[in-house]
């Protein structure tokens, strides 16, 4: 699938994490970006960034909006919509019972980045807020549920991509920390195809801590690491039948020195060429296949 360049207000969206704190009035419910075109949106103008605006953020293109407004969860403060978007978008419009401004496509209303692939349709909404650790990985007697730890992923594009393979293959939630980590806005929620409404993506204040509280809760905690000596098969066998937290870092630096301490296993994915490697959220969706099969 295609994919845009970066553009620079992705690049000050990833920037800005050392002080954003999301809204937290969402609610607890609420691989790569889903590429698709509208021959209404092409060459259409806009304005401003799809970063945080009036308090909230702007969620943009057909699929990521059309399950925003199924959501019931979902805070929704304005719709703007071309006709042609409107009429896609129709019966998620008599669900959200939501009345959408009609914007014209050659100069559409949303202030969004320039790039972005709205194909006539954005919703200025709220950050979700699913409620925590304890409310998005419990276990029961016979449970053993998988989740998934962001270690410094602060691409929004592939934070998106790892919810979307998180949500297909069953994990629990995806957790990372409020700094060094991809915000939720409307790239992350693109590249998630939808998935942002029904995976969790939980940010916590303290890394080492939120490891240390998944493992009172029961999980193993097992990171990724190209270096590790055992390969993935080998490092999941004996936490087969307990919860698993499996914990990814960023492409390049990898997994932090503490992080690494905090882990009770370290793995690599074994590769056929000796320059081969994943970026993370291929790695993601890897571990989460061999954590399931």
């Amino acid at each position: 699938m295609s994919r845009r360049p970066e553009s620079p207000d992705d690049r000050f969206e990833n920037d800005r994490f050392e002080n954003d704190r999301p809204d937290r009035r969402g609610g607890p419910r609420g691989p790569y970006r889903h590429a698709e075109s509208s021959e209404e949106e092409g060459g259409a103008e806009h304005e401003g960034s799809d970063g945080p605006s009036e308090g909230g953020y702007w969620l943009f293109g057909i699929h990521s909006v059309r399950d925003a407004l199924l959501n019931p969860a979902r805070v929704k403060r304005r719709l703007i919509l071309t006709r042609n978007a409107a009429m896609r978008l129709e019966e998620a419009l008599d669900v959200a019972k939501i009345e959408p401004e009609i914007s014209d496509p050659r100069r559409f209303r949303a202030p969004l980045d320039p790039q972005s692939v709205h194909q006539g349709a954005a919703l200025l909404t709220d950050p979700l807020d699913w409620g925590g650790l304890k409310v998005c990985a419990p276990r029961g007697p016979k449970d053993n549920p998988r989740v998934l730890v962001l270690d410094r992923v602060t691409d929004p594009h592939n934070v998106g991509a790892i919810l979307r393979s998180s949500e297909v293959f069953g994990a629990r939630a995806v957790i990372a920390p409020w700094r060094h980590s991809a915000t939720e806005g409307g790239a992350l929620a693109k590249a998630a195809s939808g998935a942002l409404e029904r995976q969790p993506y939980v940010r916590i204040g303290n890394l080492a801590r939120a490891m240390e509280d998944l493992r009172k809760m029961g999980y193993a905690l097992v990171g990724l690491d190209g270096e590790a000596e055992k390969p993935l098969s080998e490092a999941l066998a004996p936490f087969r039948d307990r919860p698993l937290a499996l914990v990814l870092g960023a492409e390049g630096p990898g997994l932090r020195h503490l992080t690494k301490e905090t882990c009770d296993s370290l793995a690599r994915i074994s590769a056929a060429a000796d320059f081969a490697s994943l970026n993370v959220s291929n790695a993601a969706a890897v571990a989460l296949y061999a954590a399931t099969a």
